[in-house]
């Protein structure tokens, strides 16, 4: 039986829909059905998607904005309408080289038994121009291998280099729900690799868009906050169980050492984000929030240093 993918692509932005769509449809592989949830945008994401005669695309509307609430319950709106084997999500301002689903298929083959695949990535800008790629993994790797390299800063990924098995994506409750997204799919793909480990292909055929307009890379900082501390509350459940093998057993350990430095990254850039869109007063708020959030006299004096030193140092 031919392998068949959902790709759900919630829809808030109407910029860049037409070159989502159009990649998306120019596939090589054509087995797939294309889920639009039209998430009460002001943009004509209708008129947009009326604008295509393909039996494949299903198009719904949510009768209120839910992503302004949860980013993740529209994710997992567009999982629930999914019928196909694997699923992909994919981002309204996003593009799929042609060979995208293709090459999963390959991956797929190559390790059935896996429930979750990965690629590599193109970075673009706002006129879809190239400006990087992400680091290169290898072919298969642990759930252990995956969060070691990723706190310790040598891998950038993307909700839409995943591919899920829509089954025991559903069963786990679908995306994991951190507040604007941020974390989820770190944890969502951790979840899906716990088992069986994550396999990946070499071939950057994703390109994700940095964009003045992305819904997660802006917004509150107290929710980032929330994200962030969401995020560290499931690592520390999750490595509390100790491997059985010997090399997963040193990672292991290896993350708990390492995670204290990870996490001072990850605050300090909360806070100096904060101060850079709020001003330096957003300290006060922390202070005063400081046991809801977890900080520490110390972090946010220090982070206040560090951006007065960044200010400074952009004077001159």
């Amino acid at each position: 039986m031919k392998i068949k993918f959902s790709i759900g692509l919630p829809a808030f932005k109407g910029k860049f829909l037409h070159e989502s769509l159009n990649s998306v449809l120019k596939q090589s592989y054509a087995n797939f059905e294309l889920i639009i949830v039209n998430d009460c945008s002001p943009d004509p994401i209708r008129e947009i998607v009326e604008s295509y005669t393909d039996n494949r695309i299903k198009y719904f509307e949510n009768e209120i904005n839910i992503g302004s609430e949860s980013v993740i319950k529209n994710w997992n709106k567009c999982l629930e309408k999914a019928s196909a084997e694997y699923f992909v999500l994919m981002g309204d301002d996003d593009i799929m080289e042609p060979g995208y689903l293709e090459e999963f298929i390959k991956l797929i083959n190559k390790y059935p038994e896996l429930k979750i695949f990965h690629c590599r990535t193109k970075l673009i800008d706002e006129n879809s121009n190239t400006t990087g790629l992400t680091p290169l993994c290898p072919d298969y790797e642990s759930v252990y291998d995956n969060i070691w390299h990723r706190i310790n800063g040598y891998r950038i990924q993307y909700i839409s280099d995943f591919v899920y098995h829509t089954e025991s994506l559903k069963k786990n409750n679908g995306f994991y729900d951190l507040p604007l997204a941020w974390y989820s799919d770190d944890v969502s793909s951790y979840i899906a690799s716990k088992e069986k480990g994550i396999a990946y292909t070499a071939k950057p055929v994703f390109k994700f868009r940095y964009s003045s307009i992305s819904i997660s890379g802006s917004g509150n900082p107290a929710k980032k906050m929330h994200a962030f501390l969401g995020f560290e509350k499931w690592l520390i459940e999750f490595l509390k169980v100790k491997p059985s093998n010997e090399k997963d057993s040193i990672l292991h350990q290896s993350i708990i050492d390492n995670y204290p430095t990870f996490r001072k990254r990850n605050l300090y850039f909360v806070l100096l984000n904060s101060y850079k869109t709020k001003n330096i007063l957003k300290a006060f708020f922390w202070i005063k929030n400081k046991k809801k959030f977890s900080l520490k006299y110390s972090e946010i004096f220090l982070s206040v240093l560090k951006y007065l030193k960044q200010s400074l140092a952009n004077l001159i």
